[in-house]
C-alpha cells in the first residue's frame, strides 16, 4: 500500500499549492485597496477554490492515513 501513501501525498501536496495560491490571489487584493463591492466580489470568486483546495488537501491525508493502516 505504498503506492496509496505517495498518491495520498501527491494529492495533498497540490492542495497545498491551491491554498497558498488563493492567499496570494487575497493578498494581491487587499494591496490593491479595491472599494468594497469589489473587495467582496474578489473574495466570492476566491471561496470556491479555496474550499476545493482545503477538500483536496483533506482527501489526500485521509489517503496517507488509509495507506499506512493497510501496509
Amino acid at each position: 500500500m505504498e503506492w496509496l501513501i505517495w498518491i495520498g501525498a501527491v494529492v495533498s501536496l497540490v492542495g497545498l499549492a491551491g491554498i497558498i495560491w488563493c492567499i496570494f490571489i487575497v493578498a494581491k487584493a487587499r494591496r490593491a485597496n479595491l472599494p468594497e463591492a469589489e473587495m467582496q466580489a474578489q473574495l466570492a470568486r476566491v471561496l470556491p477554490l479555496n474550499m476545493g483546495a482545503l477538500f483536496l488537501s483533506v482527501i489526500g491525508l485521509m489517503l496517507v492515513v488509509v495507506g499506512i493502516f493497510l501496509g
